[in-house]
């Protein structure tokens, strides 16, 4: 079993447990969130599903969006003033976000994890969560800079 199907197979687990129908479009969203690395937006969904699913409309990917965020399985990631990218919730990682283009590229840095632990400790807060982005310019970005 691949990465993504174990995913998946966890997926379809935790909105069983939360009583979440399983329709043939939250299927396919999910899948296409799970296989993405780009951290789609809601219309990119839409736009890589509409050809399989005709009758589906921008709203059902929002409403199912806001599902698959209430129970966990899908983080909204909101920067500045774009449209909100979905991410599928996997271990802990940080986002590197190109400020020409807007990829966002997900990195993994076990050590950060001793943040919360160091903040709790020097200020006495209990820490629930963080978040950390890094800002720079992709190598596409770059290349085409370079070129003109």
């Amino acid at each position: 079993m691949t990465v993504s199907e174990h995913q998946m197979k966890e997926a379809i687990e935790t909105l069983k447990e939360t009583g979440v129908r399983i329709t043939p479009q939250r299927h396919a969203i999910l899948e296409y969130l799970i296989q993405s690395m780009s951290h789609p937006t809601a219309d990119e969904i839409y736009k890589a599903l509409e050809g399989k699913f005709p009758n589906m409309s921008v709203a059902t990917v929002y409403n199912n969006l806001r599902v698959f965020r209430e129970v966990g399985l899908v983080k909204e990631l909101t920067y500045g003033d774009s449209s909100s990218r979905f991410d599928f919730v996997t271990s802990n990682h940080y986002h590197i976000i190109c400020e020409d283009c807007g990829k966002i590229v997900d990195f993994h840095y076990p050590g950060l994890d001793e943040v919360e632990q160091l903040a709790s400790h020097v200020t006495g807060f209990k820490v629930s969560h963080h978040r950390m982005e890094i800002y720079g310019t992709c190598p596409d970005c770059m290349k085409k800079q370079n070129v003109h």
